[in-house]
């Protein structure tokens, strides 16, 4: 059996040779590169936020500006008055208060106090976020209800109501308990006891309601795997739940830090202003005292900007720490 022959006896095949790029003969290498953005494109998203920009330098920007320069001021009633002209004091105030040993023992008490909010708020709001996605519609609606209902309610109404729970002679608790006539708000430890108690109250909705929408955008296959593999809720939340709503996670807890440390309200109706000599004090309600009580401004003022650099560093260093972790924010 002899072999097809083609033109000039033999078979010729013809092999396409195959290359990475599907370019036509005498197109240019750069032509398929990625289009350069046109002139001007960069800008366009500031021209989109410009006025939100405008917005917030007028009540964001300019307050922080007047308060940092008013604590380097001395800006007393007698300023206010006119009876006196400014000085400039330069760090002055702010060698003052640090002079001051009040000062350091309500900075510790503020920064101990935050804490204990911060990780009980995130423990309860994160705890009823799982709750929500394990029981039914009915249960659900009327948990989320309650919550947003304690949301919603003024922190003064709530401050108001916690102390008539908790009040020696009407309150049901201390009757439900036995204490007798115990008074919560005398001791130092019982009253910041309560006013956690009452800040967690009105902050885990925040938690329970932004980590429950996380967990529904959580793949249910990849619960249901972990679920299988014999992994209890604990390990899957913290295996599974936690790193997946990190994101969210950093989210929540900057903001329960920005608020917990800036407690003022809850302690100034609980505690009556700040406690039996000042043992209940936090650093706003203590800028409070000595701004308005004592019409010093200037060291209300400094005790503000402190205020304002502990949170910014305590932002920053967690949002770098996460950075480190490669974490994507």
């Amino acid at each position: 059996m002899s072999a097809p022959s083609g033109s000039g006896g033999a078979v010729r095949l013809r092999v396409r040779r195959r290359s990475g790029s599907s370019r036509p003969h005498g197109a240019s290498r750069g032509s398929d590169t990625a289009p350069r953005p046109l002139k001007g494109a960069s800008s366009t998203p500031w021209l989109y936020l410009a006025p939100a920009l405008v917005v917030l330098g007028g009540l964001l920007v300019y307050p922080v500006y007047q308060l940092g320069l008013i604590s380097f001021l001395e800006y007393t009633q007698a300023q206010v008055s006119g009876g006196e002209p400014t000085t400039f004091q330069g760090f002055g105030n702010y060698a003052e208060l640090f002079g001051d040993a009040q000062f350091w023992r309500v900075l510790v008490a503020t920064v101990v106090f935050a804490a204990a909010c911060v990780v009980s708020t995130l423990a309860v709001g994160c705890a009823l976020a799982v709750l929500l996605t394990r029981v039914r519609a009915v249960p659900r609606l009327v948990l989320m209800l309650a919550a947003l209902g304690a949301w919603a309610t003024p922190a003064v109404t709530g401050s108001t109501v916690w102390l008539l729970l908790f009040d020696p002679d009407f309150g049901p608790v201390n009757r439900v308990l036995g204490l007798g006539d115990h008074s919560w708000t005398y001791g130092r430890y019982s009253a910041f006891a309560l006013v956690l108690l009452e800040v967690v109250w009105c902050s885990f909705p925040f938690v329970m309601v932004t980590v429950y929408a996380g967990i529904r955008a959580v793949p249910g296959e990849v619960l249901e795997a972990a679920a299988l593999d014999g992994a209890s809720q604990w390990r899957i939340w913290r295996s599974v739940l936690a790193p997946m709503l990190r994101p969210i996670l950093v989210v929540v807890t900057i903001q329960s830090v920005i608020w917990d440390f800036k407690v003022f309200t809850q302690i100034y109706v609980m505690t009556n202003g700040g406690g039996i000599a000042g043992q209940n004090l936090v650093l706003n309600v203590y800028a409070y005292q000595k701004a308005f009580a004592s019409s010093q401004y200037s060291l209300g003022s400094a005790i503000g900007v402190v205020m304002l650099l502990i949170l910014l560093a305590v932002t920053l260093v967690y949002l770098r720490l996460l950075r480190r972790q490669g974490e994507e924010l």
